[in-house]
């Protein structure tokens, strides 16, 4: 049923004008619709404002945190007067930073992010991994299984590996309607991706480029075939 499908809009910009419009815009009863904000719009000028001012939706705040427990523990304490739902940190951070943070996150979800859909086996190796994209994101699977994470961040080309060891939610990322990488390696459409059981896609460009209801519309007509 296109009713329980559900989508996070990625509000990939800096300007707050853009955002409301992009949020204005993908307002519909069809799906469940969320929207991620990330480092360039927290980072912003009037950004944080603007999520401490937004209500009745879900934010899925993208920061993708990556360092000590005792930063993170302090860095989520931080967020707390934002209504985030769910907020994302890198499982490389280490199993005693993930469950600082877990335990800290109080109504917050964590969700632990694999390998990014911009790398693939070439920039793993050259990053010093000796593992491939499918061995390196099965292990980081185990270990958000250990932490006790409520989510996962991972390509769509992942997420039947993923979900033999991590039984919460899976948020995937790298989804295109069109035929267009950009700079995205790993990427899948939206009707496979759903099909492979994926709870949450993540749609940035091919929605907030060019004319956000028509993009909408499209996707709502990929989603009923």
């Amino acid at each position: 049923m296109i009713s329980k499908k559900k989508i996070f809009i990625a509000v990939d910009t800096n300007n707050i004008f853009k955002a409301k419009k992009i949020i204005r815009n993908t307002q519909t009863k069809k799906i469940k619709v969320g929207y991620k904000f990330g480092l360039e719009f927290f980072y912003s000028k009037d950004g944080r404002k603007f999520l401490s001012n937004l209500k009745n939706q879900i934010i899925f705040l993208d920061l993708k945190l990556n360092d000590i427990p005792n930063t993170l523990k302090s860095a989520i304490r931080s967020l707390k007067n934002l209504k985030i739902s769910y907020l994302t940190v890198h499982l490389s951070s280490g199993l005693s930073a993930l469950k600082s943070l877990k335990k800290e996150s109080k109504n917050i979800k964590i969700a632990g992010v694999t390998t990014l859909t911009s790398l693939n086996n070439k920039d793993l190796k050259e990053i010093g991994y000796n593992k491939k994209v499918n061995e390196v994101v099965r292990h980081q699977a185990k270990l958000a299984t250990k932490a006790k994470l409520d989510a996962i961040v991972c390509s769509g080309h992942e997420i039947r590996l993923v979900k033999r060891v991590f039984k919460k939610e899976i948020i995937t990322p790298g989804i295109k309607m069109q035929n267009v990488k950009n700079d995205q390696k790993r990427v899948m459409g939206p009707a496979d991706a759903f099909a492979a059981g994926s709870n949450w896609l993540v749609i940035g460009r091919s929605i907030t480029n060019g004319n956000i209801k028509n993009n909408m519309k499209n996707l709502l007509e990929i989603l009923e075939d």
